[in-house]
């Protein structure tokens, strides 16, 4: 078992109770509260000093989690609507796994490679053509250059530990499916930081599993779910959903927790003879892409944005956010 799948086994454990393992993380665990609970009362003190940008209201979008909350359906839903709304927005990414350090600007139209940009924000500029994507390591200074630009509104992906940049709204996304596994820090449990700076949150972008039972919060929430909308095949060409009943098909994924994937296949009638799981991030190469005659290679929008030049013929499988609870107080939070 890889690393990653035995630390998910640590940090969601099934019984609900603490494994071996993972009390033996509990050094380190208590390294990273004490560094994570210095470095922000020194932001609550106002020791450090968030920057804060003129003419555009930020927005971050993040989590407390580690890996595979649903952060890029929700960036994608609100840079939709906003821009439907008539706002120029800007959305600011790390372009985590990207091989590129230097810092790209680009819209859909010139898009980069995924080695320059990253896959996530290349996802995001081909789902939102009218808006442009910054992406460095340096998110405040991006901010900066992006109301010099014209920017009225600012998405900070995964941005709810970016305290450096002053936000107007932070959208905390949770996978109800998951919630906040064993409530431990890292590396014992998935947190990036305590429950209590859940009072920093000023909207919970909830996405609800129909097998859990949803967490309850006392600041507002908007509960979504995400469904699937396209089945795509090589050539970008939309397939009917029919047409996986009773198919047989290999699954592909480099994403965190790819259950969902996995369970969205099967829930369309698509028979998953085969998972080929990966790393979050990591390198796709020809040897992944190899299917017997008759075997439906599928894979995430994500993971098809990373797929090498002249790699074999890959279906993918489109994924949206869906408001199902709370439109008016999403639309109230965000200024429309």
């Amino acid at each position: 078992m890889s690393l990653s799948g035995i630390l998910e086994r640590i940090w969601y454990p099934r019984e609900g109770h603490l494994s071996l393992s993972a009390r033996a993380l509990a050094i380190p665990e208590l390294a990273f509260r004490a560094a994570t609970s210095v470095r922000n009362s020194l932001y609550d003190r106002g020791l450090l000093r968030s920057v804060r940008v003129a003419g555009a209201r930020v927005i971050s979008v993040g989590n407390l989690t580690v890996g595979g909350s649903g952060k890029t359906p929700a960036v994608i839903h609100l840079a939709t609507l906003l821009s439907a709304a008539g706002c120029r927005v800007f959305v600011l990414s790390r372009g985590y796994g990207r091989r590129n350090r230097s810092t790209v600007i680009f819209r859909a139209a010139d898009a980069p490679s995924w080695e320059d940009a990253g896959d996530e924000p290349l996802l995001i500029a081909r789902r939102c053509p009218g808006v442009t994507l910054m992406v460095g390591a340096d998110r405040a200074a991006l901010a900066l250059e992006a109301t010099r630009r014209g920017a009225e509104i600012i998405l900070l992906d995964d941005g709810f530990q970016h305290r450096r940049l002053h936000r107007d709204l932070d959208l905390l996304v949770v996978d109800g499916a998951v919630g906040f596994g064993n409530g431990r820090l890292l590396p014992r449990g998935p947190l990036r930081e305590p429950l209590s700076n859940l009072r920093r949150a000023g909207l919970i972008w909830l996405v609800e599993s129909a097998n859990q039972s949803p967490p309850s919060f006392e600041m507002p929430v908007v509960r979504v779910r995400v469904r699937p909308t396209a089945l795509l095949d090589a050539s970008g060409a939309e397939a009917p959903f029919e047409s996986l009943r009773g198919r047989r098909v290999i699954a592909l994924a480099a994403i965190a927790r790819p259950q969902r994937f996995i369970a969205t296949l099967e829930s369309l009638g698509a028979e998953v003879v085969e998972r080929r799981l990966l790393p979050d991030h990591a390198p796709l190469t020809p040897q992944h892409f190899a299917a017997p005659d008759g075997t439906l290679l599928i894979t995430t929008e994500k993971d098809f944005a990373r797929l090498p030049p002249g790699a074999s013929p890959v279906a993918r499988l489109r994924v949206e956010a869906e408001i199902l609870d709370g439109e008016p107080v999403l639309r109230a939070a965000l200024g429309l």
